[in-house]
């Protein structure tokens, strides 16, 4: 009998100090929430280390690009990389895109980056927060250069930019759009994508006026660029002229990656939130 309770004990110790040991683990909050955006609410999540009282951490703010969402794989990753570092995240949804309000009709550069001045702004205010930092791929990268060029390195840390699509100036002025052509001169109402989306007369003509390159170089905060050599819709030259206008940048480019960076996420996620919380 004695043998008995002694090997229950053990049992009994031995599931006590296992549970204990994962309880100890779960050190990641996550939490699900809106924001109110430029064109109605933005669908977010945020992603934080456990915190002592008063304790604070970096937040980085993820943007996605066109037509994308916050839980694309390569958006996910990055989120999942800064928590094994001890940082805060939030990625969210832009006007018109994932689960947010808004037609993506009606979606512009402009008013992504209201959107993206509203969430620095909600995540500003929250007490465990340190410093903001941003990182964007794609399109994203484009509105993360302009949001920080205008706000400054007083309010935004460092950037990281993920083959940022500088070539939306260009397509627009050229009147060609992943393929689909227009009159750059007189834009049509909408410009078909795919069979469920299509891109506004008013982002066609904004795109042709932005001051991408003279607005971004003014940001004098840390930045890193990654971009894929095998990018065939964003071309690594425009991270390369990026590179020549920051005062204080890093350029990475990835042998064999694509736009996605397929097969190659996890190396980009790495490198991203590497400089993203030094």
């Amino acid at each position: 009998m004695k043998k008995f309770f002694a090997v229950m004990m053990f049992v009994l110790l031995f599931a006590c100090s296992t549970s204990c040991g994962t309880q100890s683990l779960s050190t990641i909050e996550t939490q699900t929430l809106s924001i109110d955006g430029s064109k109605g609410k933005l669908s977010a999540v945020i992603q934080r280390p456990e915190l002592n009282p008063g304790e604070k951490c970096r937040m980085v703010m993820i943007l996605h690009g066109l037509t994308g969402n916050k839980n694309e794989t390569h958006i996910t990753a990055i989120a999942e990389a800064l928590e094994a570092r001890g940082a805060a995240s939030i990625r969210f949804d832009f006007n018109g895109h994932g689960e947010s309000e808004g037609d993506f009709v009606n979606m512009t550069i402009p008013n992504e980056i209201e959107d993206a001045k509203k969430v620095y702004d909600y995540v500003k205010g929250l007490d465990y927060v340190d410093s903001v930092s941003v990182v964007g791929h794609s399109q994203g990268g484009v509105v993360t250069g302009l949001l920080a060029g205008e706000l400054g390195a007083d309010k935004i840390h460092s950037i990281a930019l993920l083959a940022p699509a500088a070539v939306i100036k260009d397509d627009c002025i050229r009147g060609i759009f992943i393929g689909s052509r227009f009159d750059a001169e007189n834009p049509p109402e909408s410009l078909k994508l795919n069979d469920s989306l299509s891109l506004g007369r008013e982002y066609l003509l904004a795109g042709q006026t932005l001051p991408i390159y003279q607005t971004s170089k003014n940001f004098t905060g840390p930045v890193c660029l990654i971009h894929g050599t095998a990018d065939r819709m964003v071309p690594y030259t425009y991270s390369e002229t990026y590179n020549m206008l920051y005062s204080n940048s890093e350029l990475h480019l990835m042998p064999g990656a694509d736009h996605q960076f397929t097969g190659f996420v996890d190396e980009m996620a790495e490198k991203a939130a590497d400089f993203l919380v030094k």
